[in-house]
């Protein structure tokens, strides 16, 4: 093997070379991804997407640089990178945010001696970046998308242990098909309901944590030398030096009274919106539900009846736990196959269960 320098024309192996055009390639349609997606923002996260963007472009130099003439004509980068140009790209959302994140933590980088430390350093950066700006999103949709996938996997799991406890029992196709749909119907609304319900009681509770806006109408007519304000800050979990302090200002007039200072723990942010709208979470919940609870009633709705509607029906749900596991996976930042096939296992179990019990109490009668 030569002992030439790695920036020496002719002198690196095959090997080397393709995977310095593969890094290149790679970098190239990162910083395309992120370029696109930046395309979609506004504000802030535009600028710290195109931020991304720059030191993609670094790394590409840096290979570049390294390749020389020997650069060649472009490669297109790896499978996944390119499945993640396309979506940002065509959607831009949560969900792509959420497997660059997982693309970011994936670098080789760390393990690649050609690399130099401060970009094994950056990509790790990167994937804490991407993290925050999901996490933005993923407080944007939570309130719905938890109602959502919540009222699919029950409407799956619910309706299927139904049926089966149902047609092991010895039901006709008949009975089997009425009490499916009774338990989409009386399911569906029972979820949509709870979930109106408990989001209007959270969103209650947390605006009856908020400042009162109004309040700031007594501070003028406030004992300066008592400054009750800072008892005011003190209460919000601000230190009892910086709450004196920050009312002393105040009062003087050189703050306004309702921007608590920086420390102060409870109230920042908008927790209103993590927890999304009552009637959205409802009708997320209903429709879920009911598209969850339909599929195990399609094979009778389609005049399958006995083991094969059975098996049709479970074959069907398995799919479509296997699908919500993996979006609840990709989300979450995990494995999308560990989480599906969890989804998968808890699913099944409860439906093994009711089946068991269906044929154990089962008259037999048609």
């Amino acid at each position: 093997m030569s002992d030439a320098p790695p920036g020496t024309p002719g002198t690196r192996d095959p090997r080397t070379l393709r995977r310095w055009r593969r890094h290149l390639a790679d970098e190239r349609a990162e910083a395309a991804v992120y370029r696109d997606l930046a395309g979609r923002r506004r504000g802030e996260e535009r600028e710290v997407l195109l931020g991304l963007v720059e030191a993609e472009e670094r790394h590409a130099a840096h290979w570049e640089a390294l390749l020389g003439e020997e650069a060649g004509p472009p490669v297109r980068g790896d499978a996944r990178t390119r499945v993640l140009g396309f979506l940002a790209r065509h959607f831009g959302s949560v969900f792509v945010l959420a497997l660059v994140q997982r693309a970011e933590a994936r670098s080789p980088y760390a393990r690649d001696a050609d690399a130099t430390a401060a970009m094994a350093a950056d990509e790790r950066i990167h994937g804490e970046v991407v993290r925050a700006l999901a996490t933005r999103g993923r407080a944007r949709l939570s309130g719905t998308f938890r109602a959502a996938v919540f009222g699919a996997n029950d409407g799956l799991v619910s309706n299927l242990s139904l049926v089966l406890g149902f047609a092991a029992s010895g039901a006709g196709t008949r009975t089997v098909l009425l009490a499916g749909i009774a338990g989409l119907l009386a399911g569906a609304l029972s979820m949509g309901a709870g979930e109106y319900v408990s989001v209007r009681s959270q969103r209650e509770l947390l605006e009856a944590s908020t400042p009162d806006p109004d309040a700031h109408e007594a501070v003028a007519a406030l004992d300066v030398d008592a400054n009750e304000l800072s008892l005011v800050y003190r209460a919000r979990g601000v230190p009892q030096e910086q709450a004196e302090a920050h009312a002393a200002e105040v009062l003087r007039g050189l703050r306004p009274v309702h921007r608590a200072p920086a420390g102060a723990a409870p109230g920042d942010g908008d927790e209103h919106e993590a927890v999304g709208t009552g009637l959205g979470a409802a009708t997320s919940s209903f429709a879920f539900f009911a598209s969850g609870a339909v599929v195990p009633v399609l094979p009778y709705l389609l005049g399958l009846s006995g083991p094969l509607a059975v098996a049709v029906a479970a074959g069907l749900v398995g799919l479509a736990l296997l699908a919500t596991g993996a979006v609840v996976g990709v989300l979450s930042g995990a494995p999308p196959l560990r989480r599906a096939l969890r989804q998968l296992a808890i699913g099944f179990a409860a439906a093994a269960v009711t089946y068991g019990l269906g044929l154990l109490f089962g008259t037999g009668t048609g």
